[in-house]
């Protein structure tokens, strides 16, 4: 997990897959990567999700922080709903922070990060890898169960298990999480220090047709308010009836 990560050493050329949405978090992840020398492989999924302008986002990031490959992976969860991201179920809007962390929300897709944390644990293996890195976070995480350091931890077991070479024990598998335990300010700050242009990041549940956020989603407000704690503006673009700053 990401408390392995030792800031005065770095991966020099070893390869590891990072979880890119195209959100802010990932984009932030995906720097700290870079930063640790690590050659990067990025793994992106168009899983039927109202916001597919995530996905030319990651595009973006992933040509701007010159990765040694984008795979951009077709996996239909809509097939099964039971999301407001895959379904025609409502996204919520305009919930308070206490609201967002009374129950897991109807944004929570089924089993997404196992799925994907699974995709990319084989994509690792055909690779000669064994680290992958993914931005979930524990403290801003809206209340799904797959972004705990619990759930991380469990799966990192799994792995071992689970593999070739997790099993004939000629690699560690490693899973990274450096976000887990920071706010969206700290989020912020790390990721600007790192060089990450948040413009080209999309946050939205809910965009409109241009891809304009609707700064009113849980995704938008959590975004919003930790640029506001930051003392940074948000460079997204909201929907001219958000009266978002």
């Amino acid at each position: 997990m990401t408390d392995r990560l030792k800031q005065t050493e770095t991966a020099s050329s070893k390869k590891a897959v990072i979880l890119l949405s195209g959100g802010l978090d990932s984009s932030t992840t995906l720097a700290i990567a870079r930063s640790l020398g690590y050659e990067l492989y990025a793994l992106s999924f168009d899983y039927g999700q109202k916001h597919r302008f995530e996905l030319e986002s990651a595009r973006k990031l992933a040509k701007e922080f010159h990765v040694a490959q984008h795979v951009v992976m077709s996996l239909d969860l809509s097939v099964f709903g039971g999301s407001a991201l895959t379904s025609d179920l409502p996204v919520p809007k305009g919930r308070t922070e206490q609201q967002m962390g009374q129950s897991i929300p109807v944004t929570y897709v089924p089993a997404r990060n196992t799925v994907f944390l699974s995709v990319a644990m084989g994509w690792a293996e055909s690779l000669g890898a064994s680290e992958i890195f993914l931005g979930v976070n524990a403290v801003d995480y809206s209340g799904y169960p797959d972004c705990r350091p619990e759930f991380i931890r469990s799966f990192e077991a799994l792995a071992q298990l689970a593999t070739k070479t997790g099993v004939e024990k000629t690699q560690q598998w490693e899973i990274h999480a450096p976000l887990i335990q920071l706010t969206k300010a700290e989020i912020i700050h790390k990721g600007l220090e790192l060089g990450v242009d948040y413009a080209m990041t999309h946050t939205c549940y809910d965009p409109d047709s241009q891809g304009d956020a609707c700064g009113t989603c849980d995704a938008c407000l959590l975004r919003l308010q930790g640029f506001k704690q930051a003392g940074k503006k948000d460079p997204a673009t909201y929907q001219a009836s958000c009266k978002a700053e």
